[in-house]
């Protein structure tokens, strides 16, 4: 017997279409994997420190490269450039400073916001002292190569600050002092125990500031800031 074929009224069905993934874009960025963060990053805690040390021109690829194990080679795989090693190593030190500064206008305290900010700074100083020596070397020649930068990324937030001072200050909670200058030298202190860490230690007759140190110098520098900007402060 013969099967019966397909009546015009009555198809046979076609088979299904099964659906094909998505097709990968080919020109998207792939993430980096694990290990290449690793590398990445012990290429910039080693340029940094060289960085602090000997400033932009002193430092080389072959020294950084030489003191953490690879080719100067390999490490051009990761950074194309000394100019782009030492920008990458301003942006780290740079990004993590300005997250203290977006706290800070953040807050409707103005006593807590400051006592945060300060302690934040200090913090910074004590356990990132080699990036505060190279953003320091680079501000003091000039900020040849990052000037820019600085510009772009910390005059808008340095006007947020200064703004939410004012408003402090027309709310009564504060004087009104020079606000700009306020933020520089809170800047200017707390930085110093990075840069003149070396002599503080000396003049103290000790090898190295200790926790207890940075501590009495945030409650010194709270209350100076406080006390200038107290109400009733004589300005």
């Amino acid at each position: 017997m013969t099967a019966a074929r397909p009546s015009p009224a009555n198809p046979a069905p076609r088979p299904r279409k099964v659906a094909r993934p998505p097709a990968l874009d080919e020109s998207a960025p792939r993430a980096p994997t694990a290990s290449r963060l690793l590398k990445e990053q012990g290429i910039l805690t080693e340029a940094e420190n060289q960085f602090a040390q000997f400033g932009f021109e002193g430092a080389s690829l072959e020294s950084i490269a030489a003191a953490i194990g690879i080719s100067r080679h390999n490490l051009l795989y990761y950074f194309p450039s000394k100019e782009a090693l030492y920008q990458r190593v301003l942006d780290d030190v740079l990004t993590q400073w300005l997250a203290g500064m977006e706290d800070l206008s953040h807050s409707d305290d103005p006593q807590q916001a400051l006592r945060r900010y300060i302690r934040a700074k200090l913090h910074y100083s004590r356990t990132r002292p080699q990036g505060a020596k190279v953003f320091t070397k680079e501000v003091i020649a000039g900020a040849p190569r990052y000037g820019t930068a600085i510009t772009e990324r910390v005059a808008p937030l340095l006007k947020t600050e200064v703004r939410t001072f004012e408003r402090w200050a027309r709310e009564g909670r504060i004087a009104k002092v020079n606000f700009t200058h306020l933020m520089f030298i809170i800047w200017s202190v707390t930085q110093a125990y990075a840069e003149q860490e070396a002599q503080f230690a000396l003049l103290l007759g000790k090898p190295a500031l200790t926790e207890r140190d940075y501590e009495k110098a945030e409650e010194l520098i709270v209350r100076m800031v406080l006390s200038a900007l107290a109400p009733d402060a004589v300005v």
